[in-house]
């Protein structure tokens, strides 16, 4: 997209604040609800003896059979691609899909989990910088006080300040995890503009299962674990009902309602008030799981939504762009 499209895209995203940015907000804010569920799910199917890889295979690759599936039989015409949207949906499978969840994984194995966390949402600031200093579209002062508070608030949250050991390869990781999450934000606003969101999304969750199958196969999932019962907020949940809630609930869902939300505001915005997705996360952890929240955790939360709402205000005033470069910048 080039800088002068990103522009446009941006003006008619926030246009009409009644409707637009209101839309847009709730969409990715019911996606951050989704995405937020996966770890009250999922830990206590790995409390159980399976590991975070089989995990993200199994979630994947269900969410992509159902996707699949459901679009065939109820709107085949969606899953048709054009040759010059490959590209894209490739991309968005492989990074925003399954790079995402295997290095974040992977950084988890090694860091605390507060400062994987704390790196993998660090994505609205690079999302930031790309839409300024490659499309070099002007962002209101205003977007960057929001980003820096819902930091900040993600960090109390996280509470990264606990136990924290600077593995390398873990911070690496984490890293990594932050790039392929910022991606994930361009890369869908780019797809959405040129293909129908449930094609984009399904294909790229089809993408994304058969990468992650390469390494972790979800036909390996040992079967006693499968069928043995889960401690979940005091019940016993069969770890595969787990699993299946995970893949329709933290996944397929989540990400359509993502991708959405991209029809309406820009990656810079969607990508900021996503960081609401901790707070679900640990909310849920306390109702769920017993892990009780502080009083730094109950005041980093505030701090979020204040930033994620400044963000928010901020996406209602139209951007305004740089003279481009002779040759415009693509994403």
């Amino acid at each position: 997209m080039t800088s002068s499209t990103a522009t446009r895209s941006t003006t008619s995203a926030t246009g009409e604040p009644g409707t637009m940015v209101t839309r847009g907000t709730v969409l990715i804010v019911l996606a951050s609800i989704c995405f937020g569920t996966s770890g009250p799910l999922v830990k206590p199917t790995m409390d159980a003896g399976l590991s975070p890889q089989q995990v993200v295979s199994f979630r994947i690759g269900l969410a992509a059979a159902m996707l699949l599936v459901c679009v065939a039989v109820t709107r085949p015409k969606l899953l048709a691609v054009r040759r010059s949207d490959l590209p894209v949906l490739i991309g968005y499978g492989l990074i925003g899909v399954a790079s995402v969840q295997f290095l974040y994984f992977a950084a988890v194995s090694r860091i605390p989990i507060g400062v994987a966390m704390l790196l993998e949402f660090t994505s609205p600031v690079l999302v930031a910088l790309w839409v300024r200093l490659v499309r070099r579209v002007v962002l209101p002062a205003s977007m960057w006080v929001g980003t820096a508070l819902a930091l900040l608030g993600l960090a109390m949250v996280a509470e990264v300040w606990q136990g924290l050991r600077l593995d390398a390869l873990g911070l690496l990781f984490g890293v990594g995890a932050a790039l392929c999450a910022a991606a994930y934000f361009l890369i869908g606003e780019r797809g959405v503009s040129t293909m129908p969101m449930v094609g984009l999304v399904t294909w790229g969750m089809v993408i994304g299962a058969v990468a992650v199958a390469v390494m972790a196969p979800p036909w390996s999932l040992p079967g006693e674990i499968m069928a043995a019962d889960a401690d979940f907020g005091g019940l016993a949940v069969p770890v595969w009902v787990l699993l299946v809630a995970c893949a329709v609930i933290s996944t397929a869902m989540a990400y359509l309602l993502s991708i959405s939300a991209m029809r309406y505001l820009p990656p810079n915005v969607v990508s900021v008030i996503a960081v609401c997705e901790p707070i679900v996360a640990t909310t849920l952890a306390w109702l769920v799981l017993g892990q009780a929240l502080t009083v730094v955790q109950i005041a980093g939360a505030l701090v979020l939504l204040a930033g994620a709402t400044v963000v928010q205000l901020a996406a209602r005033r139209p951007n305004v762009a740089l003279p481009a470069d002779p040759v415009p910048p693509q994403v």
